[in-house]
């Protein structure tokens, strides 16, 4: 089974401020939907809240065919049929069985997937600028291998998508 990460971040690895991802690229939004189309994909529960707000809003199924969700709250129920609960992401990883799984967050995740090297490759959208962040991803430069490169613009979104390897 291959683990991939999927994420975006500024130039300064921020992810996210307050709770919040502090941009809004579609073109990102459709990134993350091609990727992980009828995937697994591991997320911790704030996350996996903001996800299904999103969703439950436009009244759109979420694109994944299974979501783990990491939680240490024992009575967390998802609020959708496409969706587990674990407690930790060895749990995660025990539970998801396919080609491809999909890390998709928050900080604390990638950070755990990245520490115990558990990740062979890395999705990443890139957006120029500094977002003042309050959650950073780790440290990657051990990927060096650039699988693909692609810039893109967005209103005054400017962006890239990064496709890395070890």
């Amino acid at each position: 089974m291959k683990i991939s990460i999927i994420a975006a971040m500024d130039e300064k690895r921020g992810i996210g401020k307050e709770h919040k991802i502090p941009w809004h690229i579609v073109g990102d939004l459709i990134h993350l939907k091609s990727l992980t189309k009828d995937q697994i994909v591991i997320l911790g529960r704030k996350t996996y809240d903001s996800m299904t707000w999103y969703y439950d809003r436009s009244g759109r199924p979420m694109p994944g065919k299974l979501y783990i969700v990491v939680t240490r709250d024992s009575g967390y129920k998802p609020t959708r049929n496409d969706a587990i609960i674990a407690h930790s992401l060895s749990e995660a990883l025990q539970k998801a069985e396919g080609e491809e799984v999909f890390i998709n967050g928050g900080g604390q995740i990638f950070h755990e997937t990245m520490e115990k090297n558990l990740a062979d490759r890395l999705y990443l959208t890139i957006v120029k600028g500094d977002f003042g962040a309050d959650t950073f991803f780790p440290d990657y430069s051990s990927f060096t291998k650039v699988i693909s490169e692609e810039n893109r613009e967005e209103g005054d979104y400017k962006y890239k998508f990064l496709t890395l390897e070890k």
